[in-house]
């Protein structure tokens, strides 16, 4: 999978996870400042491998994460212009 992908789909679920926040504000207070968050989608296999991998990397830094299982939504996007 192309890095400019990975990232795409990745800012697709920081969406999809902002969203819920914005709604479900209290589970922001779960995460400590000092870990990164990684997102495993459960309808995007490559996507998971991929974030999957990258938690593997953040692990053998010493560094910790929150893993988020997150359904994505498929949803339209509006061009405007």
């Amino acid at each position: 999978m192309k890095k400019e992908t990975i990232v795409k789909k990745n800012l697709d679920l920081l969406d999809e996870f902002m969203k819920y926040a914005f709604d479900h504000p209290d589970i922001l207070d779960d995460i400590p400042k000092d870990r990164s968050v990684v997102i495993l989608p459960d309808r995007d296999p490559a996507l998971e491998r991929q974030n999957r991998k990258t938690l593997r990397q953040l692990k053998a830094k010493g560094q910790e994460a929150v893993v988020i299982k997150l359904s994505a939504t498929r949803r339209k996007v509006s061009k405007v212009g």
